[in-house]
């Protein structure tokens, strides 16, 4: 608390804290989100999990606000361009930013991916079933679907907010309109011709991050004229920009939904054509729009609420932590089934039963109990990830090297974290993860790790 109340103290009083409030709410939100639309039962005598979602239609509506991963791009794209400004600023290079950055990201993922590994790897010497080992890997890495694109768009940042600097909003739009060709064409045809979307959606929310955090940055308020219409490189701020975006982006969800070929449920629901998530879809879309207009209309009270001291210490604490939170909370749901089902007394009420919705508090306290003790074992590794210091000037060959092994480096993380996600939870892997996935990835995160190892070594 004493070291909590030193950050709050320490605080700039320009910071954006409503960024902060937004993003511990988001991956919150995701972590209650799948912990309470998860059903529990048995199959071949084995738990399972499956989605609540097909037996509760009532509840597709809900997904517009419950769906918080453009939240999560939107705060992202803001404090990326803000990092990025500032390591300029202090004279570093945009390779030295993405070596930095990496840290946040794969550092917590890396322990993540090398403790589950050596679970495996014990429960398949002691006998389990390999495939029954690759199912219950592949449920606890679920989350790392979204670090892919998470990565990805890090990894893009440094051109991507150069396209900002020149094209403004013009941006996200084109990008938005490469998402609605790529959902043409998998309404038309194969659903393979969306697969761009996956990046393309989540850059387009990033890229409004990047005109938010101009807009909010005092340079850019001052001075000469800005551009105007979609070249405007400023997030309208507005409450009256927020009810608009809030109205369009409504009613533009409803005509798509309601009365066009998309599913009202803005996440996965099985046996649906068309998934609004995986990948990002034009109605995804047009709810990132609405919920930024909601964001917007609620700026200025939550920042007021912020300047408290209570609040803002609490979202410190979030976010001190808050990819491990995001990490291993379907870890944290494994362990709670295993030991309900070794003690004889897991329940599995049907969807929707009174028993279920009873079910529903307690298994929320226990998850959180068991996600604790994970968050205060494995949370250090996130929280003391220090602010890194700018380089010096070094040589065009040895930064042209730098940044080759720098993109070397992402490329390794993101096939390592692709593969596994493509790789079906029926295979059998003794170690629960593909060995060619877990190869990939150590070998970029080992390769970035040496970059940062060696940032301030004179050249």
């Amino acid at each position: 608390m004493r070291r909590l109340r030193q950050l709050a103290q320490r605080t700039p009083p320009g910071r954006e804290r409503y960024i902060d409030l937004l993003r511990a709410l988001a991956i919150t939100m995701v972590v209650l989100g799948h912990w309470g639309v998860t059903v529990i039962g048995y199959d071949n005598g084995r738990p399972a999990g499956h989605s609540a979602l097909a037996d509760l239609r009532w509840a597709w509506p809900l997904t517009w606000v419950a769906q918080v991963m453009p939240v999560f791009f939107l705060v992202g794209g803001y404090a990326n361009a803000a990092s990025l400004t500032s390591r300029r600023r202090r004279g570093g290079s945009a390779t030295g930013w993405l070596v930095d950055r990496s840290a946040r990201l794969i550092r917590p993922t890396t322990v993540l991916l090398l403790v589950l590994a050596a679970g495996a790897g014990i429960a398949t010497l002691r006998g389990a079933d390999a495939a029954q080992v690759r199912e219950v890997i592949w449920f606890a890495t679920i989350p790392l679907w979204f670090l892919v694109a998470y990565v990805a768009v890090v990894a893009l940042t440094p051109p991507m907010y150069a396209l900002h600097r020149r094209f403004g909003l013009a941006v996200p739009v084109a990008l938005v309109v490469l998402v609605a060709l790529g959902d043409l064409g998998r309404l038309l045809g194969p659903a393979v011709l969306a697969d761009g979307n996956y990046l393309l959606g989540w850059l387009a929310v990033h890229q409004v991050g990047f005109a938010w955090y101009d807009a909010a940055r005092p340079d850019t308020r001052a001075g000469h004229a800005a551009p105007r219409g979609l070249f405007r490189r400023r997030l309208p701020l507005s409450g009256r920009a927020g009810a608009v975006l809030l109205g369009g982006g409504l009613v533009a969800l409803v005509l798509l939904t309601v009365a066009g070929p998309y599913p009202v449920a803005m996440l996965h629901v099985p046996g649906e054509r068309l998934d609004n998530a995986a990948p990002p879809s034009l109605a995804l879309m047009a709810a990132a729009a609405a919920q930024l207009g909601l964001i917007l209309l609620l700026r200025r009270p939550a920042g007021r609420w912020l300047r408290r001291s209570g609040p803002w210490q609490a979202v410190l604490a979030v976010n001190a932590v808050v990819l491990t939170l995001f990490l291993w909370h379907l870890t944290a749901a494994v362990l709670l089934v295993g030991l309900l089902d070794a003690l004889g007394v897991l329940p599995t009420p049907p969807v929707g039963s009174a028993a279920w919705w009873a079910w529903r508090v307690p298994w929320l306290l226990a998850l959180a109990a068991v996600l604790a003790v994970l968050v205060a074992v494995f949370g250090p590794v996130e929280a003391r990830t220090r602010r890194p210091a700018a380089t010096g000037p070094a040589g065009v060959g040895r930064r042209r090297l730098r940044a080759g092994l720098a993109l070397a480096g992402y490329a390794g993380v993101l096939v390592g974290l692709l593969l596994n996600s493509l790789t079906p939870k029926e295979g059998p892997e003794p170690l629960g993860l593909p060995a060619p996935a877990l190869v990939a990835y150590l070998a970029g995160a080992g390769l970035l790790r040496l970059l940062r190892s060696g940032r301030d070594r004179p050249g």
